[in-house]
Parts: C-alpha cells; structure tokens; sequence
C-alpha cells in the first residue's frame, strides 16, 4: 500500500494535469468566425443624464441605441461617457454597452462589454473604435472583437459606421 503523502502527491499531479488539460480539449473546440456588418448610432433618441464643462472642454453622461446589420444582427443599449477636449481636438467615449441579437446566424444572444473605446478627432471628423464583447449573459456562448470606424451621418444626423472583427464560438459540451 502507498504511503498516504505519496497518494496524495500522485492525485494532486492527476488533478493538475486534468486542469491543464481540459482547457486545451475546449479551446480545441472554438470556431472564429469573420464578421463585418455596418451600423448606425441613433444619437438623435439619446438621454442626456449629465453635461459637466471641464477647463478643456465637456464630460457627457448619456445612454444611447445603437443598431447593427450584417454578420452582427441586432441592438446595443450603451452607456457613455464623452470626454471632449477642445484643446486637443478629441472626443473619446467610454462606458458600459449590452448587445442583443444575432452573430453570425446564431440562436440569440446577450454580450456585455465593459471595455469598448471610440476616439474621433474633432478636426476631421474621423472615428474609430474598439469593441469587445466577452462577457456572456445569455444565448450560445460567443465572444466578438470588432474594429469600427465612422462613415458619416445620415439624414437624421445620427452616425453611420461599419465594423469588421471577429467572433469565437465556445463548444458548451
């Protein structure tokens, strides 16, 4: 019979080596997609909660409806904070944001993203941005990383943009 130090050493190794293990069988199982798709800021619904003047400029607090099409099909409800420097020329926004909807085709999910970052020079007019969506609320379990950037305004005066990204499937198995 084993000395009872030496089995438990050898289950602690067994159990190291099945934590190490299972990760690799389930990230063996993901599937990336490609997505791209455009979408349109409604800025012209926007709840302005606070508007405070800064020496360079203005801090925005203000919810506001994004709609998305192509491989990314469905709304986000957001949360912002405008940072805007005049003395820069910046406008930077940050916040919380929630989608709802489709990815790819799939069954319908929630993503929360707590991260995303949009800077527009002031000067330009140019926009880009940054969008993870990884925390999982509901639906199939996927993650999103999207590039945005600014194409315009519409009509209505409410920004266009396209995004380009990608997003990973996890198999719940």
């Amino acid at each position: 019979m084993k000395h009872p130090a030496t089995a438990h050493r050898a289950r602690a190794l067994a159990c190291a080596a099945l934590s190490v293990t299972l990760p690799a069988l389930a990230s063996a199982a993901d599937r990336t997609v490609k997505v791209r798709g455009s979408g349109i800021d409604l800025v012209n619904t926007a709840i302005v909660h606070s508007k405070t003047p800064t020496p360079s400029g203005s801090i925005t607090q203000s919810t506001e409806t994004v709609e998305l099409a192509g491989d990314l099909h469905g709304r986000v409800l957001y949360q912002i904070t405008t940072v805007v420097d005049s003395a820069h020329g910046t406008l930077v926004n940050t916040g919380h944001q929630v989608f709802s909807g489709t990815v790819a085709g799939s069954q319908p999910v929630m993503l929360h993203d707590s991260k995303f970052r949009f800077e527009v020079n002031l000067v330009t007019g140019a926009g880009r941005g940054s969008v993870y969506l990884a925390d999982h609320i509901a639906g199939p379990q996927v993650n999103c990383t999207l590039q945005v950037a600014d194409t315009g305004k519409n009509p209505e005066g409410n920004q266009t943009f396209k995004y380009t990204g990608e997003c990973v499937f996890h198999d719940a198995g």
